[in-house]
């Protein structure tokens, strides 16, 4: 059964740092493209981060970038979202998703608050 299952998520003061985890089964993340997005309340989803298959290529949503960092460990068919200086508005549910040519996966989410 194919599934990504994001962990980590919680409540923080602004300012602090959450670690997000978002773990791949049924498949193998090796040639996927990986990204995560997020969704806060009455907004659309948005792109946060996006690696290439060999972690080469990085790219960050200009509201994230120098904060938020992303990585994949292809071994373990893990990716992960290292978030730091957080926002309240950063506040939102964050999704992973695997890309493969026409296929694409997606985790269940899970939440981050961030009080002010």
């Amino acid at each position: 059964q194919v599934q990504l299952v994001e962990s980590g998520g919680g409540l923080v003061q602004a300012g602090g740092s959450l670690r997000l985890s978002c773990a791949a089964s049924g498949f193998s993340i090796g040639n996927c493209r990986m990204s995560w997005y997020r969704q806060a309340p009455g907004k659309e989803r948005e792109l946060v981060a996006t690696v290439t298959s060999t972690g080469a290529g990085i790219n960050y949503a200009p509201s994230v970038k120098g904060r938020f960092f992303t990585s994949r460990d292809n071994v373990k068919n893990m990716i992960y979202l290292q978030m730091n200086s957080l926002k309240p508005e950063d506040m939102a549910v964050y999704y992973c998703k695997a890309a493969f040519i026409l296929r694409e996966y997606w985790g269940q989410g899970t939440q981050v608050t961030v009080s002010a």
